[in-house]
């Protein structure tokens, strides 16, 4: 059967796929429908933080499946208040609402902020103050959130009630807090679809205090960034701050679709019956895989992340046909000399995947990928980069 020929006559065209069927894999390796093999630094765009097939991630999957598969949240169930305690107990926060992605997980961060600013200031206090060049998800209003033009074309009129502040200038977003009625404002800490570009710490710490000061939701979007990816299990951990509401997905669920938004102090009461749901949030199923993908995540291996990322930046900084690197952690942003494209489809032929982040190679390998592997991998990136 040709997959290729038939997800193209019947797969709506919204994606810009390679010309590769993967068929199946093992850890950070992965083989396509005739017998290739790759080294996965894509990871299915940060999801597979733990790799393909893991064996103690399927085991907790596979124990769940032979309990129960779903049962609405009109019913309890292990799974979800065993995973809210860990997030919460991780975090220092108060209260979780579980969805199926990182887009609903950031619609319930915007939710909670319109209803903390009408509860605080009033019901004019709605506007959300977030970064040019950020990502938020590709619901109307998540894109209405997203700092991007290209992201808005086509689907006008956007939802109302978001302005842009440039990264890093802290006057400009004083100005904004000052003219605008606002009841939030929301960060992502490395600009992922913006390139892979991390927020000056400085910078991060004035706007939290400002949010404090000026009684406003402080809202972190680590989608991408969160479980390990950075280095810590939240990247807020490393600048300083402690968020009012934080949200995440992608490799909570270690390759199931799961997203949680997680309330501190201000916002944990802000929800009450009948004010948010979702049918498929806290499923046991990805839960339970949630749940183990934590277990994972501990001092050993986020020390394992943080010597990989210091190694993949000693090797590609200055490298030829390397102009710069960016990121933070295993969430890597590499700008070529060479037109991008070409680099990863050379990359490709050579048995290593990795994909795009604007005019820039991102690398978001598995947290526990192998060091020969990488060492393999970075060799033919740096050998395609300098031609």
């Amino acid at each position: 059967m040709d997959i290729i020929s038939l997800d193209k006559q019947f797969v709506a065209n919204t994606y810009a796929r390679f010309p590769v069927e993967l068929v199946k894999g093992k850890g950070s390796l992965v083989y396509d429908a005739v017998g290739n093999e790759y080294i996965d630094l894509g990871t299915g765009i940060a999801v597979n933080g733990l790799g393909i097939a893991d064996d103690g991630w399927k085991q907790a999957v596979v124990a769940q499946l032979d309990q129960i598969q779903h049962t609405s949240n009109l019913y309890y169930n292990a799974p979800c208040a065993l995973l809210a305690e860990t997030l919460c107990k991780r975090t220092g926060m108060q209260k979780v609402f579980f969805s199926n992605s990182g887009a609903e997980a950031n619609e319930c961060a915007i939710k909670a902020g319109r209803k903390y600013g009408e509860l605080q200031k009033g019901k004019d206090y709605s506007t959300i103050i977030t970064l040019k060049n950020s990502f938020h998800g590709r619901t109307i209003t998540t894109l209405s959130a997203t700092g991007q033009d290209v992201f808005h074309e086509h689907f006008t009129p956007m939802t109302d009630g978001f302005v842009y502040a440039k990264p890093n200038d802290f006057a400009q977003m004083q100005t904004l807090v000052k003219t605008q009625k606002c009841c939030a404002i929301m960060l992502e800490l490395v600009q992922g679809e913006g390139g892979v570009v991390a927020l000056e710490k400085e910078y991060v710490q004035a706007v939290a205090k400002l949010a404090e000061k000026e009684n406003l939701l402080l809202i972190v979007d680590e989608v991408q960034t969160g479980n390990g990816r950075t280095g810590t299990l939240y990247a807020f951990e490393q600048f300083g701050i402690q968020p009012d509401v934080l949200t995440t997905a992608k490799g909570l669920g270690g390759g199931l679709p799961i997203g949680a938004t997680l309330l501190g102090e201000k916002s944990a009461g802000l929800f009450t019956a009948g004010l948010n749901g979702s049918t498929f949030g806290g499923n046991p199923v990805c839960a339970a895989a949630a749940g183990y993908v934590l277990s994972r995540i501990d001092e050993s291996l986020l020390s394992e992340v943080r010597e990989k990322s210091a190694y993949i930046f000693r090797e590609l900084t200055g490298a030829n046909g390397v102009k710069s690197v960016t990121g933070m952690g295993l969430m890597i942003g590499v700008e070529c000399e060479r037109d991008v494209s070409e680099v990863i489809a050379e990359c490709m032929e050579k048995g290593v995947l990795v994909i795009k982040a604007k005019n820039k190679m991102r690398l978001l390998p598995a947290l526990n990928i192998p060091k020969e592997l990488l060492e393999k991998a970075i060799k033919i990136i740096k050998e395609v980069c300098a031609k």
